[in-house]
């Protein structure tokens, strides 16, 4: 065998076992969504979920103090999402709504209300889809989501399955599903503030129970850079067949 012989049988065997890896890691990352989308009550519960609205309550951590607060979500798919909050903060209480219309978005707080763009556009787009995919891994399967398997790591002293995905936005995040029942159980991510400071942030997914044919975590702790800075508990989640059109909207004035 010559020795341009040798070099081209070497490529193919080097590019057919990187087809080979390709695939396993293909069917790998496969098996990963398919048990978690089971664990949640199967593709076809899920992928009928088109508009789904939530509450819950919990505690921001911010400078020392913990602050009540109550939210109320309405998302349908990745970009359409509308996100009411109301919270006690120095004695005060502050109500705010954040909507996202497809390619608009706006935020109002008290009566100071602007429309979101640019940076703030792609920030809120990115923080609307981490709240969905955890909870609707059927769309990891979409064109809008690039998954490969990661190593298998420990979350809660269990062992779990690890997903690194890249979003619509280019950007990557982690997913990691508990290997024996295949729930999503953390999510970590870099995320930017209301005022474009970036951090990296860790949900932790636990206590899920069963919402009409529907599980979904109703205990979430999230700690930036570490430190703790949301905890909440889901008190209600629901699927439902419409919403009013005003919905996401711009918010107006009460």
């Amino acid at each position: 065998m010559t020795r341009f012989q040798s070099m081209i049988l070497a490529t193919g065997l080097v590019l057919g076992l990187g087809r080979l890896a390709l695939a396993e890691d293909e069917q790998d990352v496969k098996a990963v969504i398919d048990k978690a989308v089971k664990a949640l009550g199967g593709a076809e519960k899920l992928g009928s979920a088109k508009i789904m609205s939530w509450k819950y309550k919990g505690k921001l951590h911010l400078d020392g103090n913990d602050n009540d607060f109550t939210t109320k979500v309405t998302a349908q798919g990745i970009d359409h999402f509308r996100q009411e909050f109301e919270g006690e903060f120095d004695g005060s209480t502050i109500k705010g709504v954040t909507v996202l219309d497809g390619d608009k978005a706006w935020r109002k707080v008290g009566d100071d209300s602007n429309k979101l763009e640019d940076t703030n556009l792609a920030n809120e787009k990115r923080t609307t889809y981490l709240q969905i995919v955890p909870e609707m891994p059927l769309l990891l399967k979409g064109e809008d989501f690039k998954c490969e398997a990661g190593e298998e790591e420990k979350v809660g002293g269990k062992s779990a399955a690890v997903l690194k995905v890249t979003g619509p936005d280019a950007k990557d995040f982690q997913l990691y599903f508990d290997k024996e029942s295949g729930l999503p159980v953390r999510m970590t991510a870099t995320v930017a503030d209301y005022q474009g400071d970036e951090y990296k942030q860790d949900w932790t997914f636990s206590n899920y129970k069963n919402f009409d044919g529907i599980k979904r975590a109703t205990k979430v702790e999230i700690k930036r850079n570490d430190k703790k800075f949301v905890d909440f508990e889901v008190m209600d989640f629901k699927v439902v067949d419409k919403v009013d059109a005003k919905t996401f909207a711009e918010p107006k004035g009460d």
